[in-house]
């Protein structure tokens, strides 16, 4: 099949891939511009850009959709469009410049967490199942019928971050599959209208710890924030970033909300019931490090401190 490929982030890469293993003629590859990274800030462009380039692939990087775009695509002559976190809301007239549609890959179990952010929101709920849906993109966002969906246990422990990355190879022969049903002319399933839950993207704000709410939620909120936003709290005044935590048992009295103790091995803070490990964190201005490096660093030691929010 003749297919325009959407995508930006490396979250898109592994469909890209499958895509192109199966044969598939990919007449363009979309994606946002160069962007400033790094330190320099240098424009540099995005891990979907640079896997077309080395696959060969022509691409294309528009700013907006715009009556340009839409021109471009229609001349394309595809059969079908695929869509993997492409980062740019895709107005009618370019939805209709492809015959056969654009079919996005999102990963959560539509209408379960429509919109930005649906991994994060799925962590931050406590959800014990995730999954990604195929589905054909229409009117409003995220609500269109769908191909194929496949659950995916959330692991333990996992953050946002690491569930996204396994999302996004699981999900590939998802949408391969459901590229195929297209083709095959398989019509796609409307969306249940009962379930339905949006996934806002969260705000730096959104990531600061309150101290004072149960350990399992804490727990839930930094996993959710990792890698990006990023969870935080305050001592001294300034930005103290929180990568990894797990509440936990100590044989001795429990802390405080914000209180923190340390042994030779272990950095504590307490919550709202109960004490929490601080795994891996970071001061204000320094790179990451063990919770527990971290304290034997403070001259003064840690007895008493507290954070201040």
């Amino acid at each position: 099949m003749r297919i325009i490929f959407a995508g930006t982030p490396e979250t898109a890469l592994p469909s890209l891939r499958a895509l192109v293993e199966q044969g598939h003629e990919i007449v363009a590859v979309l994606t946002r511009p160069d962007a400033p990274a790094g330190r320099g800030k240098k424009l540099t462009a995005s891990p979907v850009a640079s896997l077309a380039d080395q696959l060969g692939l022509p691409v294309l990087k528009p700013a907006k959709a715009d009556d340009e775009l839409v021109a471009q695509v229609r001349a394309l002559d595809a059969d079908v469009a695929a869509v993997v976190a492409f980062g740019m809301l895709l107005p009618q007239a370019l939805l209709d410049a492809v015959p056969g549609g654009w079919i996005n890959l999102h990963f959560s179990l539509l209408p379960r967490w429509r919109g930005a952010a649906p991994v994060q929101r799925a962590i931050w709920a406590g959800d014990a199942v995730s999954g990604v849906t195929a589905f054909r993109i229409t009117k409003p966002l995220d609500a269109g019928p769908v191909y194929r969906t496949l659950e995916v246990p959330v692991e333990p422990g996992e953050s946002s971050g690491a569930l996204l990355a396994r999302l996004a190879e699981l999900g590939a022969p998802v949408l391969a599959g459901a590229i195929a049903d297209a083709g095959a002319g398989i019509q796609p399933v409307p969306q249940p209208t009962s379930g339905i839950t949006t996934a806002a993207k969260s705000r730096p704000a959104d990531a600061q710890i309150d101290w004072t709410r149960p350990a399992a939620e804490i727990d839930r909120l930094v996993r959710a924030v990792s890698p990006d936003p990023g969870a935080w709290t305050l001592l001294h005044g300034e930005r103290f970033k929180v990568f990894t935590a797990t509440p936990a048992q100590r044989a001795e009295p429990r802390l405080a909300p914000g209180e923190l103790a340390a042994d030779r091995r272990h950095l504590w803070v307490g919550t709202g019931d109960g004490d929490m490990q601080l795994i891996q964190v970071a001061a204000a201005g320094r790179k990451p490090m063990a919770g527990a490096d971290w304290a034997r660093g403070q001259h003064d030691g840690v007895s008493g401190v507290r954070f201040d929010g």
